[in-house]
């Protein structure tokens, strides 16, 4: 094997040493921390290494840098003084070239150590640390780690030659960047079109991240879709609220409805009835949780858990009730859609399975028309442009008060819930439907 080979030979693995150092620069450097944690946490011993050199970038990129100048000098040296000789002394011979043939040798020389250089020791390391960064860090941190021990005291003059050029720059040292929250969403983006995450749960995912910002006036139940329970209220007249409002928990006042005392469930009530007593609510009732409307869900969860307990009463700034949340509330905030403010104050005319509904007293008329199907009341409220609460009110004359009722063309209206005088629910059947 001739010289010549032999020195191409060498300068090819020098390239090679060089694309591994780049490789581990690289695959280091690019590496998630998460992922290496994970790693080391699972016995992996190089990536604990790897993890380590990660979060010491001052000893370990000298020791990386050292290693690529000193091979890329050493190729150099070993292409100029020899490769290039070689190649001129072919060219001699040739009259027309003679004179340029240092030339052409060094030219030639240069050209192909930067071509192999770009390839072998940058473009293909790099590319293969970016496809596995972790796998290869782990496996190179072991070796990179020696090479800084053995080269210790170059490592520390470039260590502190950096640091001293820094200063004198005024550009401090890196400190690791918190992680935003649209960084997150980025990489919940990504995981989901490679199909690391189910389409559904970046949403999710996004949807708790805005906890922290998000008031619980957004999520819940506000006071005009609450049925209020009085205390002192008979079984019979508690029984038909909660029977035709669908609802599942309860405020319960004594004097007024700002003077709420606690909350009722619906399984309580149907456990005292299937143990055959009677509905007594002060005894059902639990004591409120109050929490602010302009609170962060965030820190309503946090109530809930102390508390352990899963329903809450939102309050103004006066310590009035302006609605309810649940833990359900918060569920489906994360699940699903939920509407906006103005919907959730929309009024409405709830369709029950009978065919009955319950109807807010803020619910045009004219739209409540539609909903009785061909008949005389219908077309007839169907030209007027009041509320239900104000027909009811001219209906029954003033003052009205809940259980009120009065029917016209076959249609009954219930008054079955008062917000103080004014009327909140009411219950619209047929006669023959009516309970």
């Amino acid at each position: 094997m001739s010289a010549l080979i032999i020195e191409v030979i060498v300068i090819l693995l020098l390239l090679v040493v060089s694309g591994v150092f780049a490789m581990t620069e690289m695959a280091v450097v690019s590496s998630r921390k998460t992922r290496l944690r994970v790693m080391a946490a699972d016995g992996h011993a190089g990536a604990k290494a790897a993890l380590a050199l990660a979060e010491s970038p001052n000893r370990f990129l000298p020791s990386v840098q050292f290693g690529i100048t000193l091979v890329g000098l050493l190729a150099g040296a070993f292409g100029g003084i020899t490769i290039a000789e070689e190649i001129a002394a072919g060219l001699k011979p040739l009259p027309a070239l003679a004179q340029y043939a240092e030339v052409i040798g060094v030219g030639v020389v240069v050209v192909a150590l930067t071509y192999l250089s770009l390839v072998i020791g940058e473009l293909v390391p790099k590319r293969l640390a970016l496809a596995h960064p972790e796998v290869i860090a782990s496996r190179m941190a072991r070796p990179v780690e020696l090479l800084s021990r053995l080269t210790q005291p170059v490592v520390r003059l470039l260590g502190a030659s950096t640091d001293l050029v820094l200063r004198l720059l005024g550009a401090r040292a890196a400190t690791t960047a918190a992680i935003s929250d649209e960084e997150v969403k980025l990489l919940l983006e990504e995981g989901m079109k490679t199909g690391v995450f189910h389409r559904s749960e970046p949403r999710m995912v996004e949807s708790v991240l805005a906890f922290d910002q998000r008031p619980v006036r957004d999520i819940m139940t506000p006071r005009e879709k609450l049925v209020f329970l009085n205390q002192d209220d008979p079984h019979a007249a508690v029984w038909h609220k909660i029977v035709v409002s669908g609802h599942s928990n309860f405020p319960v006042y004594a004097a007024s409805r700002d003077q709420v005392v606690g909350v009722v469930a619906v399984k309580s009530i149907y456990a005292n009835l299937a143990a055959g007593a009677g509905v007594k609510l002060a005894d059902l009732m639990t004591p409120p949780l109050l929490v602010l409307a302009t609170q962060t869900i965030t820190g309503l969860l946090e109530g809930f858990k102390k508390t352990r307990r899963h329903i809450a009463l939102v309050t103004d700034e006066a310590r009035r009730v302006v609605g309810l949340v649940t833990l359900v509330d918060v569920l489906e905030a994360i699940v699903g859609e939920i509407p906006s403010l103005e919907e959730r104050l929309r009024p409405q005319a709830v369709h029950r399975e009978e065919g009955s509904l319950l109807v807010d007293g803020g619910f045009s008329v004219a739209k409540l028309a539609p909903l009785l199907g061909e008949s005389p009341l219908a077309a007839a409220l169907a030209q007027r442009c009041e509320t239900l609460a104000a027909y009811a009110t001219a209906q029954l004359g003033q003052p009205t008060s809940e259980g009120s009722m009065f029917v016209r063309e076959g249609v009954r209206f219930e008054i079955i819930d008062m917000d103080g005088s004014r009327i909140d629910k009411v219950f619209v059947s047929r006669e023959n439907d009516s309970p």
